[in-house]
């Protein structure tokens, strides 16, 4: 491996141009592919596997033309304090109002509060709130301008009347915000991180650089496969966030290396080869831990995810291959920019000094591993806590800030129909068994509207055939509440007695339920998820570092670092502990993807330092180091740089914490948060002290396990057999040749 990768640093650096008009090529052509391919399909919310995705099949199959599919609008009317929203003037405003949103453009149809049955269930038993339904003929992403300001303008002109009104649904619905300019703001900060780190402006932006590339190349990538494989808008979100901080770590990785090199005298393309054998060995494991995790979320089962997940490992892998390539390659062009300004001034380089800020920090945890240790696992252990009450949910409007329309929409129907009205449960019934099937659905009816939580339940709608019927059983409570998620439990749990009294077979479903479902389905997957990404994980780390107790030392640490995140998005997102801080106006069940989605994303990250900072450490041990020793180099020479990859990691995604929806901020804070914990807890702190105490121990494997494991040299042992030629640091065009080492018998 490290001689490979040693020659392709040296083909890169000697073929520089070659190297960069191909990734130039590459982006050209796949975003030409991008640009002529069709458009990206709609998300869908397919999950296979549960009973709500079963129901939904079941009502496209007997219900055949009826799936609104099109865009719909909730337009909610609340009359001023003190009167009545079935008041003439008030009335006439509403009937002004749908005569207006019915001429519209792609209007398929609008249904008043106020005509025919769509009274009782459309005006609010007080007579305060009533509400009007607008269907189009086209989805929410194919709704013209036009379309949108006739119904914005209809209700502009209701507001002048003096009623409150507001819209919910998928018309006017907002969409939301990657973190626009405080994602700008998070890659500033990382050019801050990188400069304060290199003290060189090109070594600052050469990693932002070829990021950048290989996130154009990857997203392009996405673009243009999008029709072909089904890939959603939202599914290059997370490639978009792993492409731009893996891609900078490694590239940060690579260019410290070849900084290190320079500073024992080789000559540039020497660096250049060395830094990919050594350095760019580390890259690659550490990006296949990545990879690993990203693809292994295809065991969860549901769909949206294995898209993003193999998507993300995609633009991983991208991330590796530039950082072998074109960093050597672009090192080539500029040999002695991305040394610090003064070492070009001086003409001597120095790096990674023995008295630097990592081997102070060694030092002080070898002096005290127990207290470093004990204090570690005893402030993760604290923070991970409240995960003990970890509450799954799919949050909706509710979670939204106020200042949008849908939210005050919701907040307008909860109060004025009772807080399930916002989430009611859709009964399917298969009645083809029966005797009888109006009889069978009726006696349904009757037996859910008579459960213990439920308000009321709505006529059966029956298909043409006459066997199969929906209807609607509105909850008490909340759509995320758990008393919710009981009552739907329990309608469950008293089915089988229903259906054999009845002969006919019912399902629950609608976007509660749905919610429910997949929010067990993740939890469920967890377990699995974690045995398969940690087990594999580990026996990677095992081919790296030759060694048992290093690779399960590393995967308890990342237990630890990823249940203390969970157990701070617990806190402020759930129980609402500095949540006005991060703009969080609501508070709820955290997102139900939101733990299985930190555990993959957070895994490969915490390989990552764990590779880079060990991998160290174990270069250092086998060239002749005593444990203690090697614990000191490691964090001599890497200490620095995982950092500043960690910062750089936390600003990134820290970006995310200032968009406008509630489960972008989570995501954000979570990954931000788990960084933080993970690599200046666990890396800096936990792995250290582990180390000083176990000692030789540490690099300890059976003999007939390290004949079974293939050997992989990635801490460059075949590259410290060559001896090449030092040469002055000054920039020269000889450097920049052609020089091949000598070898020296061994």
């Amino acid at each position: 491996m490290a001689t490979f990768l040693y020659r392709l640093g040296r083909l890169a650096f000697r073929r520089r141009w070659c190297v960069t008009l191909l990734w130039v090529a590459v982006l050209a052509a796949v975003g030409f592919g991008a640009a002529k391919a069709p458009a990206a399909p709609e998300a869908t919310n397919s999950m296979p596997g549960i009973e709500s995705q079963k129901a939904f099949d079941l009502m496209e199959e007997r219900f055949p033309g009826t799936e609104a599919d099109g865009a719909t609008a909730r337009i909610v009317f609340v009359a001023p304090d003190g009167q009545k929203i079935t008041a003439a003037d008030h009335r006439r405003a509403i009937d002004t109002l749908v005569e207006r949103a019915a001429g519209g453009p792609q209007v398929a149809g609008v249904v008043n509060p106020f005509q025919g049955k769509a009274e009782a269930e459309a005006v609010s038993k007080d007579a305060t709130t009533a509400y009007a339904s607008v269907t189009y003929k086209v989805a929410a992403d194919d709704l013209t301008d036009a379309a949108k300001h006739r119904l914005e303008s209809a209700v502009e002109q209701a507001r002048d009347t003096g009623l409150t009104v507001e819209v919910g649904g998928t018309a006017l619905e907002t969409q939301p915000s990657a973190g626009g300019s405080a994602e700008a703001i998070g890659v500033a900060i990382a050019a801050l991180v990188l400069l304060i780190t290199f003290g060189s402006l090109a070594a600052a932006g050469l990693p932002l650089l070829t990021a950048i590339l290989g996130v154009g190349v990857s997203m392009a990538s996405i673009m243009a496969l999008a029709s072909a494989f089904g890939l959603s808008s939202t599914t290059g979100t997370l490639a978009t966030m792993l492409g731009l901080a893996c891609g900078i770590d490694y590239a940060v990785f690579i260019v410290s290396r070849y900084r290190e090199e320079r500073a024992k005298g080789h000559a540039p393309q020497e660096a250049a080869g060395l830094a990919a054998g050594t350095a760019g060995s580390a890259v690659v494991f550490a990006g296949l831990t990545v990879v690993i995790a990203l693809a292994g979320l295809s065991v969860v089962g549901i769909p949206m995810l294995t898209k993003m997940g193999l998507a993300a490992a995609g633009a991983v892998v991208v991330g590796v291959l530039i950082a072998l390539t074109l960093v050597p390659a672009v090192l080539g062009f500029w040999p002695n920019a991305v040394l610090s300004r003064r070492s070009r001034r001086s003409g001597r380089i120095k790096e990674g000094g023995e008295n630097n800020g990592g081997s102070r920090w060694a030092r002080f945890v070898l002096r005290r591993p127990v207290p470093v240790l004990i204090a570690s696992v005893v402030g993760l252990g604290a923070l991970a806590i409240p995960v003990m009450d970890l509450q799954l949910g799919m949050p909706g409007a509710e979670a939204k800030p106020t200042s949008t329309t849908e939210r005050r929409a919701y907040d307008d129907l909860a109060q004025g129909f009772g807080p399930g009205f916002n989430g009611p449960l859709t009964v399917v019934v298969d009645a083809r068994n029966a005797e009888n099937p109006k009889t069978a659905v009726r006696t349904i009816e009757e037996r859910i509207g008579a459960t213990d939580g439920i308000v009321s339940v709505s006529p059966a709608r029956f298909n043409e055939a006459g066997d199969t019927a929906v209807f609607s059983a509105i909850p008490s409570t909340a759509p995320t509440s758990e008393r919710t998620q009981d009552l739907v439990k329990s309608i469950r749990a008293d089915r089988p007695a229903t259906e054999a009294s009845t002969g006919a077979e019912f399902e629950v479903t609608g976007t509660t339920a749905l919610n429910i479902d997949v929010a067990q389905k993740t939890q469920d997957a967890l377990i699995p998820y974690l045995i398969l990404v940690v087990g594999l994980a580990i026996l990677l780390l095992m081919v790296v570092f030759r060694s048992v107790l290093v690779p399960v030392k590393a995967a308890v640490g990342f237990l630890l670092s990823v249940l203390a995140a969970l157990g701070s998005v617990v806190a402020v997102f759930q129980w609402g502990w500095g949540a006005g801080l991060l703009g969080v106006e609501t508070t709820g069940p955290i997102m139900s993807m939101m733990p299985i989605f930190l555990v993959g994303i957070v895994f490969g990250l915490a390989m990552d330092y764990e590779v880079f900072l060990v991998a160290r450490m174990r270069e250092a041990y086998v060239h002749g180091d005593s444990p203690d020793q090697a614990i000191r180099t490691g964090f001599r020479y890497s200490a620095r740089v995982v950092v500043a990859a960690a910062l750089i990691m936390m600003a990134v995604f820290s970006g995310f914490i200032g968009a406008g929806e509630s489960m972008i901020k989570m995501i954000g804070f979570g990954l931000a948060i788990a960084v933080l914990f993970d690599a200046f807890v666990v890396r800096m702190a936990l792995v250290p002290a582990v180390l000083a105490l176990l000692g030789k121990a540490a690099w300890w494997m059976p003999r007939w396990l390290d004949r079974i494991l293939p050997r992989v040299d990635v801490e460059g042992e075949a590259l410290s057999h060559r001896a090449a030629i030092p040469q002055a640091p000054q920039a020269t065009k000889d450097e920049t040749e052609d020089t091949r080492p000598e070898f020296t018998s061994v």
